[in-house]
């Protein structure tokens, strides 16, 4: 016994003999642990790590899975933002300021143009078009997509209504016009004053301000006599763009047919030229109404006598304001009128004019018209209304320069 307790502990059979009782209930000293990658011991316990990397690979599925549902759900919401939608008859909304694309959502969704809110909103925010939506009233057509949709708000194509305005109104007319449009809002401006605006079809989107559209108007005109004026004819017998609307106003009351206005401004710039009165019935008319814009009733006789400041049987050269607001072709007719020699027009019943160089032949032209009227007259049981004086018969006054 004593032998086997000092064996040498080196020698692997000496190693191997058995131990005494005492030296048998010691403990056994730990097994060194294995050296890490990096030199160093590993402190977690195998089943640490193993419990450990099966969570990460857990973490990771199910990472790829929502990944997965996620891409799927795009899909979807993709080929529903994509599809026809739910709208059966067409209709008109009204988008207005300061509504963000919830709300936008919730207007479609009320009236049936989309089926699902968040897939809209959605949709909007990933083509970063849901700060972009315009205000303004828009059409959907039946079955628009969610995307056709959001793409009309985007761009602001809105619904555009129409207003036309004849030519040779009086501002007091067009202004008349411009209050009873129930599109157009705000109160009405202060009369830009006669022969100020260009008559047009205007189109302009539901909500306009009013004032803004008789500017807008002032501001066409402006921007069309800017073109025109410098193209004018040399040596015309006025001097400023006021005095050219001024008989544009004249030209555009006397006839209807835009391929009369050139000839009649001819003869109108002749008898300027010629110091002849230029004898126009409507010029009559507004001197007794104004800006009513008509009598509703033919000339009197008397009235010829009547003196206004714009009654050019009785005032010499050009009334002091326009008659009316003139178009395109009548300002373009005063600016390059048609080279005639001809000082007289009377109608000629077909709704023309029949024109003369001498008074001679203008009388001809008149007896013409008046056997016209005559047999109309005879084959129609109510009378026919028809225009009454002939340019270039006598005036009533002792000082007419073109008295025959």
């Amino acid at each position: 016994m004593v032998l086997a307790e000092h064996a040498d502990e080196r020698d692997p059979h000496k190693a191997r003999m058995p131990k005494s009782p005492a030296k048998a209930l010691e403990p056994e000293p730990a097994p060194a642990q294995p050296a890490s990658g990096k030199g160093e011991p590993s402190m977690a316990p195998r089943p640490a790590r193993i419990r450990i990397s099966g969570f990460l690979n857990f973490l990771g599925a199910l990472v790829m899975l929502a990944a997965l549902a996620g891409a799927a759900g795009l899909i979807y919401a993709n080929a529903r933002f994509e599809e026809s939608g739910p709208l059966a008859r067409p209709v008109k909304l009204q988008i207005k300021p300061g509504m963000g694309v919830s709300a936008i959502a919730q207007l479609l969704k009320k009236n049936g143009v989309i089926e699902n809110i968040y897939i809209f909103r959605g949709g909007a925010i990933l083509h970063r078009a849901s700060g972009k939506l315009k205000a303004g009233e828009y059409a959907f057509e039946p079955g628009i997509s969610m995307r056709a949709a959001m793409e009309k708000m985007a761009a602001g194509q809105s619904v555009l209504h129409k207003i036309t305005i004849p030519e040779g109104l009086t501002t007091q007319q067009i202004l008349e016009r411009i209050k009873d449009n129930p599109v157009l809002t705000g109160e009405m401006p202060e009369d830009p004053g006669e022969g100020k605006l260009l008559p047009e079809t205007y189109s302009f989107t539901r909500g306009l301000d009013r004032k803004a559209f008789v500017e807008s108007m002032a501001q066409a005109q402006a921007r069309l006599l800017d073109r025109l004026w410098p193209k004018r004819q040399a040596n015309l017998p006025f001097k400023t763009r006021e005095e050219a609307i001024i008989l544009a106003s004249i030209v555009e009351k006397e006839t209807g047919q835009v391929s009369e206005r050139p000839h009649i401004a001819g003869v109108f710039i002749n008898r300027l030229n010629k110091g002849m009165r230029l004898q126009s019935d409507p010029t009559i008319i507004y001197g007794l109404v104004g800006g009513k814009g008509s009598l509703g009733r033919p000339i009197r006789y008397s009235e010829l006598f009547v003196k206004t400041a714009y009654n050019t049987y009785m005032i010499d050269g050009l009334p002091p304001s326009p008659i009316a607001n003139p178009g395109e072709a009548a300002i373009r007719a005063v600016l390059q009128p048609l080279a005639t020699k001809d000082l007289y027009f009377v109608a000629d019943g077909t709704g023309g004019h029949a024109f003369a160089a001498t008074l001679k032949d203008h009388n001809a032209n008149v007896a013409k018209w008046r056997k016209l009227v005559r047999a109309k007259r005879a084959a129609q049981k109510p009378a026919v209304v028809i225009k009454t004086r002939p340019l270039g018969l006598p005036a009533p006054t002792d000082n007419a320069k073109d008295k025959p």
